[in-house]
């Protein structure tokens, strides 16, 4: 079967460790946010509210050894997704945890 087939789209590049902080998965409870929804939006280049150039600087770092950044807005709540330019891990956290 192919991915066109099944309509699954394959990842972009390693997550590593996948950790959350406190703050960030009491949030997303807060909002009914699947912590592996936004996971998988990340990994398959869907980068969220970010501007054309940081999208275009994540288009290109999943080829380099750069970390990767997604910024996701839900109300009035922001999350971040990071993963580190070496891909051992990611992290969703929320901006002033950073």
């Amino acid at each position: 079967m192919t991915t066109q087939e099944t309509n699954q789209v394959m990842p972009l590049f390693a997550l590593g460790k996948t950790v959350a902080t406190p703050g960030a998965l009491v949030v997303m409870q807060g909002v009914g946010i699947s912590p592996l929804s936004l996971l998988s939006r990340h990994q398959r280049g869907v980068w969220g509210d970010m501007d054309k150039d940081d999208k275009e600087a994540n288009d290109s770092a999943f080829n380099t050894e750069a970390r990767i950044f997604s910024a996701y807005k839900f109300d009035t709540v922001l999350l971040w997704v990071i993963t580190e330019a070496d891909r051992s891990s990611t992290t969703i956290l929320l901006p002033e945890e950073y």
